[in-house]
């Protein structure tokens, strides 16, 4: 009986393939191109060499994400927010509430026993959002990883008054021609959108213990913004990127468990690899 299960997460910016059965066997995460469903093929290709094994040695898999459409070999789409409730309650079962901070968009998730009982999001706005980030890093002219050492190294909080991405970045560049320093402009923008982003979640009243996934949970100086916003610690999944994935697989795995239960043979529309392959 066959007892590998895939999730693959195509976010906006990130793509992110976890093949496991009681534990994780292999797991990338690769830029997000254009092409995404010949990306779905290549990096599902990558993870299969990784673990040892063939696309057949799968059970099943299940895709996530705003990609989740152009997996031409998953047998189940499921939403990213279902994905991170489950994927959480299997990571650190005592969170209630999830703030998961992606490059387009951020949710705030309250689970129970791994299924989602409400949840909110901003996807309307960039700065709400790892975007928001982005830009003002392309601002400054500094490397995306350092934003967040640069935040905790700051002496001072300069704060950053527009809430909107455009405004935000021309009131940079004028605060940058003042001589005002880098890091404490950096340490402001993740005060502005900790705060944007604890208002969001906030709508879905934020319950103990809480963790944040996505891109910017790996951002040391957003966290620690948002924790100043909370007043307590959250908790952060060893790979944050991997929750969409990780949540998906483990859904695969329930689907399939559930249909055997029940005696039932549960659908299965995908081809092999080969069948689907986009690659000339």
């Amino acid at each position: 009986m066959k007892s590998l299960f895939a999730g693959i997460d195509i976010g906006s910016t990130m793509t992110k393939v976890v093949i496991m059965d009681e534990m994780i066997r292999a797991s990338l995460a690769v830029p997000t191109l254009p092409k995404q469903r010949k990306l779905a093929n290549r990096i599902m290709e990558d993870a299969l060499s990784q673990a040892l094994i063939s696309f057949d040695e799968i059970a099943y898999v299940v895709a996530t994400g705003y990609g989740r459409l152009n997996v031409p070999f998953a047998d189940k789409q499921i939403t990213e927010i279902s994905c991170h409730a489950r994927a959480i309650n299997y990571l650190l079962p005592s969170v209630r509430t999830v703030i998961d901070i992606g490059g387009q968009d951020s949710k705030a998730i309250k689970v129970l026993d791994g299924r989602v009982t409400d949840f909110n999001m901003n996807d309307k706005c960039a700065a709400g959002t790892g975007r928001f980030i982005e830009v003002v890093a392309e601002t400054l002219g500094v490397p995306l990883t350092d934003m967040g050492k640069l935040s905790l190294s700051a002496d001072e909080t300069v704060s950053i008054s527009n809430t909107c991405t455009v405004f935000a970045e021309h009131e940079i560049v004028s605060k940058l021609a003042d001589g005002v320093a880098p890091p404490g402009i950096i340490a402001g923008l993740h005060e502005a959108l900790a705060t944007r982003v604890y208002g969001m979640a906030r709508r879905v009243k934020i319950e103990k213990d809480v963790a944040i996934t996505g891109g910017g949970a790996k951002n040391a100086g957003l966290v620690k913004a948002f924790e100043n916003r909370l007043g307590y610690p959250v908790l952060i999944p060893e790979d944050p990127l991997l929750t969409g994935a990780i949540g998906a697989a483990l859904l695969g795995k329930d689907l399939l468990e559930r249909s055997r239960i029940k005696g039932s043979v549960l659908a299965k529309k995908r081809g092999s690899l080969e069948e689907v392959s986009f690659f000339d």
